[in-house]
C-alpha cells in the first residue's frame, strides 16, 4: 500500500543536524542507516518531493527518493522533507504500522503489505531489498533498483526515424561541425599561442616531404608527380576533417608498397614491363609485350598512365570502404589489430621494402616478382646480377648512405637542443641533383634518374570501373591498415597530450583523404608515424600546419618540380632505406616482449616471418588470426586455484604462491581467473576436479548407475583411483565420507558465462549434491549473476531463498555460511 501524498500530510518540525547527520550520507543513491542508531531511534529520512518506500530486512528500511541527501555541512537540504517513524520501535522499521510527519502535514501510514511494493509518485523505478546481500551481523543491506523496461524495437526504431526528420539550422550546423571539426576549433584559434609552432612545423613537414614523396613514388610504380598530389589533397582534407592536431596524413611506404604490388600485378596482365622503370626521362615504358592480350591494355594509354589509373582505382575503393566503416561506427575494428601485430608488419613490411629498393642502390635491373616469396626470389635475382652493378650508382648510394645515418644519429642525440630537425633529405637531395646536373652521370655513366616532373595540375578524371572491380579484395588489406595506422597514432597523440580524438570521425577522414584525390591522380594515404613525431617536436599546435605543408608541396607543384629532373633513383632509395631505420629496429623489442608476453612475440615474428617469406597480404591475414587464436587460448586455458585464509582476515589468496595461509578444513575456495564458456568448460571440471582431488561426474554418475548402495571411498579420488563404473569391488563396499564438504567458487575473475557455462555450474551442482557437497558461489558481478538467474541456475524471484543461499558478495562469508550449514546439520545428525 503506497504512503500518503505529502499533500496530506501535517506541518512538523525540521530533523535536528545530528539528526541529519546520524540517519543519512549521500553513497550513489543508497540510503544507508547505522543498526546502532536505527535501534535507538527508528527514523528513515527522505529527501525530496516524492518518496517511495521498499520493505527492510529486519532493523532495515530503505527509502529512495528524488533531491539531494544531507548537505556537506551536516545539516538538512532546504525545502519539504519527510520522515517516518515506526509504531513498534526498532522492530517497527519491518513497513508495521507507523505515523508520517513532515514540513508539510502529517499522517498515518496503514500497515503495509510485505508482498505489494509501494512505487514512486513521479515514475522513479521502484527499488527492491537485493537478496544478494542480505543482513548478517547487523551489517548493510543494498536496495537494488529495478531497471526501467527497454523500449521495443518498434517505438526505437520510430523514434530514431523522427528524430531523422527532424531538421533546424541548429541541427545542420552541428552536423556540420561533426564532419568537419576545423570549423569548431578554428572559431577558437589563438594566433598568438599556436600560429608561431604551426607554420615552423608545417614548414618542415612540408620540405621532409617533397623529398620523401619523390622517393616512394619508386615504391608505388608510379611517377614522382602523382606522390606530389597525393601529399598536397590529403593534408588539405584531413586539415578540414581530422580531429587529430597533431597526426602528419600523407604518403605512407607500406602502403606505397601495398599499392605497387599491385600495380606491378596488373601492369604484367595488361602487357606492360614493370621493370621498365629505369630508362631516363625520355622513355616512359609505354611499350607493350607482344606476347600480352590486347584486351587489357587500352589503346590511348601508355604504361606511365595505366599505373596511375590501378592505383586511383585501388585508391577509391580502399576509401569506400574506410567511409562506410566511419559510417557504420566500425572505428572500433581497428582495435582488434594489436600493437605486436603491428609492429610485427610494420617489420615485415621494411624487410621488404629494403629489398625492393636494393635494385637501385646497384643500379642493376631485375625482374618484379609476383606471388609468394616474392621476397627470396628478388633477392636471387640480384646475387645472379650483382655482377652488373653500376658503378656511379654504388658510390652515390654509399655516400648518400653515410650521410643520411650520419645526420639521423646526430638529429636523435642532439634533439633536446635543436629547435628543428635536420633538413637531411633535403639537403642530400639537393646536393645529388646538382652533383647529376653538371657532372652529366646518366648520360656519361647510364645512373638511371628520376625523369622529366611536370607542373601544374592535370585534369580530373574518374578511376576505372573495370579497374575498380579487379582491385575489390586487394582493397580490403590496403584499407584495414590505413585506417589502423592512422587511428593508433591519433590515439597515441591524443592520450600523451590531453585530449581525444572519435576513431569513426577518424575513419571518415581517412576514408575522404583516399576517396576524394582519387579523382585528381592520387593514390592511397595515411597517417605517418616519422613526420608525426618530427610535427610535435617542432611546436605544432592544430592541424594549421598541414595547410602550410600543403602550401610548401604546392609551390614545389607549381613551380620546382623540372628541378629535380637529374635526381638519380639510387639516392631516392637510400632516402627511403633510411626512412625504415625505426621499423627494422623494433626486432630488439622481441626479447623484451617475449620475457612480457610470449603469445603476443610469437604473433610479432610470425607476422614479420609471413610476411618476408611470402607476402604482405598473407602476413597480416596470419597476424590477425593468431591474435585472436592467441586471445581465445588465454581464456580456454586460465589460471586455476585453490584460496587459503591470510590469518584472521576475511581475505583468500592462492595457497600455492603464498606460504604461511591457513586452508579451512571441508571447505575447498576454487579460483577460475578466466571466463566460463565452451571453449573452456571442461578445462575448468579438470582444474577442480585435480585440485579438489575428487572427480564429483564419476563419483556421483558411479552412485546412480549401481544404485544407492554403491560406494567409493575417502581417499580413492585423492590418489586418483579409478572411479569408473568398473571399479574394483572394493570400491564398492567401503562407505563414502568425502573429505570436505563445501566448495566456494570465487567469481571475482568470472568475465562472462554462456550457455554451456550455466549448464557446466547446473550440473557441477547437482553432482555436488548428490554426495552431500556444497556448492556456493561468492564475489559474482551483475552481470554473472544475470546471466546465472536467466540460465535458470537461480530463481527468477529476487527473495528467493536459494539466490540467498548460494551467492554472497565475499568469499569469506560464503565460507562462514558453509561453516555454519556444517555445524547445524552435523548436530542435526547428532540429534537424530
Amino acid at each position: 500500500m503506497s504512503p500518503p501524498l505529502p499533500s496530506q500530510l501535517a506541518p512538523s518540525r525540521s530533523p535536528s543536524q545530528s539528526t541529519c547527520q546520524e540517519f543519512c550520507h549521500r553513497t550513489g543513491g543508497w540510503g544507508v542507516a547505522s543498526t546502532a542508531v536505527r535501534a535507538a531511534s527508528p527514523l528513515a529520512k527522505i529527501w525530496g518531493p516524492t518518496l517511495q518506500v521498499s520493505r527492510g530486512h529486519q532493523e532495515a528500511l530503505f527509502l529512495q527518493a528524488q533531491g539531494p541527501w544531507c548537505r556537506g555541512d551536516g545539516r538538512p537540504p532546504e525545502g519539504p522533507w519527510w520522515f517516518g517513524q515506526g509504531s513498534g520501535g526498532a522492530s517497527g522499521m519491518d513497513m508495521g504500522a507507523g505515523t508520517w510527519a513532515g514540513s508539510r502535514g502529517a499522517g498515518t501510514l496503514p500497515p503495509a503489505d510485505p508482498a505489494v511494493m509501494p512505487t514512486s509518485v513521479s515514475g522513479f523505478p521502484r527499488m527492491e531489498v537485493s537478496p544478494d546481500c542480505p543482513q548478517q551481523g547487523g551489517g548493510l543491506v543494498l536496495v537494488r533498483r529495478r531497471p526501467p523496461v527497454p523500449p521495443g524495437l518498434r517505438e526505437m526504431l520510430k523514434a530514431r526515424l523522427w528524430r531523422g526528420r527532424t531538421c533546424s539550422s541548429r541541427g545542420a550546423w552541428q552536423l556540420v561541425q561533426d564532419l568537419l571539426p576545423a570549423t569548431r576549433w578554428l572559431r577558437h584559434y589563438r594566433p598568438r599561442e599556436a600560429l608561431a609552432g604551426d607554420v615552423m612545423s608545417g614548414l618542415v613537414i612540408g620540405i621532409i616531404l617533397v623529398p620523401q614523396a619523390i622517393a616512394y613514388s619508386l615504391l608505388a610504380g608510379l611517377q614522382p608527380i602523382y606522390s606530389l598530389y597525393t601529399s598536397f589533397f590529403a593534408n588539405l582534407i584531413y586539415f578540414l576533417m581530422g580531429t587529430s592536431r597533431h597526426v602528419s596524413m600523407g604518403i605512407f611506404s607500406l602502403l606505397c608498397l601495398m599499392v605497387g604490388q599491385v600495380v606491378d600485378r596488373e601492369l604484367l596482365l595488361a602487357g606492360f614491363d614493370p621493370a621498365r622503370d629505369g630508362l631516363g626521362p625520355g622513355d616512359n615504358g609505354s611499350a607493350l609485350n607482344a606476347s600480352a592480350a590486347p584486351a587489357l591494355a587500352p589503346q590511348d594509354c601508355g604504361q606511365d598512365c595505366y599505373a596511375i589509373r590501378v592505383a586511383t582505382a585501388l585508391t577509391l575503393v580502399a576509401g569506400t570502404y574506410q567511409v562506410l566503416m566511419g559510417i557504420l561506427r566500425l572505428g572500433f575494428v581497428s582495435t582488434y589489430l594489436s600493437q605486436p601485430l603491428l609492429d610485427g608488419f610494420a617489420m615485415g613490411t621494411s624487410v621488404t621494402i629494403l629489398t625492393s629498393q636494393l635494385k637501385h642502390l646497384l643500379g642493376v635491373r631485375v625482374p618484379r616478382h609476383q606471388g609468394p616469396g616474392t621476397v627470396l626470389s628478388t633477392w636471387l635475382s640480384l646475387a645472379r646480377s650483382a655482377g652488373q652493378a653500376n658503378l656511379c650508382d654504388v658510390l652515390t648510394s654509399a655516400a648518400c648512405l653515410a650521410v643520411l645515418l650520419a645526420g639521423k644519429e646526430l638529429s636523435d642525440r642532439c634533439r633536446h637542443r635543436l629547435k628543428v630537425p635536420l633538413p637531411t633529405e633535403l639537403l642530400v637531395i639537393v646536393a645529388a641533383t646538382l652533383v647529376s646536373h653538371f657532372g652529366r652521370l646518366h648520360e656519361r655513366f647510364g645512373s638511371s634518374v628520376a625523369g622529366d616532373i611536370p607542373t601544374g595540375f592535370m585534369a580530373p578524371r574518374v578511376p576505372d570501373p573495370g579497374l575498380m572491380w579487379r582491385v575489390v579484395l586487394d582493397a580490403v588489406p590496403l584499407a584495414l591498415v590505413g585506417s589502423a595506422f592512422s587511428i593508433s597514432l591519433a590515439e597515441m597523440f591524443a592520450r600523451s597530450h590531453g585530449y581525444s580524438v572519435r576513431p569513426n570521425q577518424e575513419l571518415l577522414a581517412v576514408g575522404c583523404c583516399n576517396v576524394l584525390p582519387a579523382f585528381f591522380h592520387c593514390f592511397a594515404t595515411s597517417a605517418a608515424l616519422s613526420k608525426s613525431l618530427v610535427k610535435t617536436a617542432t611546436g605544432c599546435h592544430t592541424q594549421l600546419s598541414s595547410v602550410v605543408s600543403a602550401t610548401v608541396v604546392l609551390l614545389v607543384l607549381l613551380v620546382l618540380a623540372p628541378l629535380f629532373r637529374d635526381l638519380q633513383r639510387s639516392v631516392l632509395a637510400c632516402v627511403i632505406i633510411v626512412s625504415l631505420r625505426g621499423a627494422l629496429r623494433k626486432v630488439r623489442d622481441v626479447p623484451r616482449l617475449w620475457r612480457l608476453s610470449p603469445a603476443d612475440a610469437l604473433v610479432w615474428v610470425a607476422t614479420a616471418a609471413t610476411c618476408v617469406l611470402v607476402s604482405i597480404e598473407v602476413g597480416l591475414l596470419a597476424g590477425i588470426l593468431l591474435s585472436l587464436l592467441s586471445l581465445a587460448g588465454r581464456t580456454q586455458r586460465p589460471r586455476a586455484t585453490l584460496l587459503a585464509q591470510i590469518g584472521d582476515s576475511g581475505f583468500y589468496e592462492d595457497a600455492v604462491e603464498f606460504e604461511g595461509l591457513v586452508p579451512e578444513p571441508g571447505v575447498h575456495v576454487f579460483r577460475f581467473a578466466g571466463p566460463l564458456y565452451y571453449a573452456n568448460k571442461d578445462f575448468f571440471l579438470r582444474s577442480l576436479y585435480s585440485l579438489t582431488g575428487l572427480d564429483a561426474g564419476m563419483v556421483a554418475t558411479t552412485r546412480t548407475g549401481r544404485g544407492p548402495e554403491a560406494r567409493v571411498s575417502e581417499g580413492d579420488p585423492a590418489e586418483g583411483t579409478d572411479l569408473s563404473p568398473v571399479s574394483s569391488t572394493a570400491a564398492q563396499l567401503v562407505p563414502m565420507a568425502a573429505s570436505f564438504h563445501a566448495v566456494v567458487i570465487d567469481c571475482a575473475p568470472l568475465l562472462f558465462l554462456d550457455v554451456a557455462g550455466v549448464a557446466t555450474l547446473q550440473d557441477l551442482r547437482r553432482d555436488y549434491r548428490a554426495l552431500g557437497i556444497t556448492l556456493l558461489l561468492a564475489c559474482c558481478s551483475p552481470a554473472v549473476r544475470d546471466t546465472l538467474k536467466r540460465g535458470g541456475f537461480l530463481g527468477e524471484d529476487p527473495g528467493d531463498a536459494g539466490e540467498e543461499g548460494q551467492l554472497f558478495h565475499s568469499v569469506h562469508s560464503a565460507v562462514q555460511v558453509a561453516r555454519a550449514r556444517h555445524g547445524e546439520q552435523r548436530a542435526t545428525d547428532s540429534a537424530l
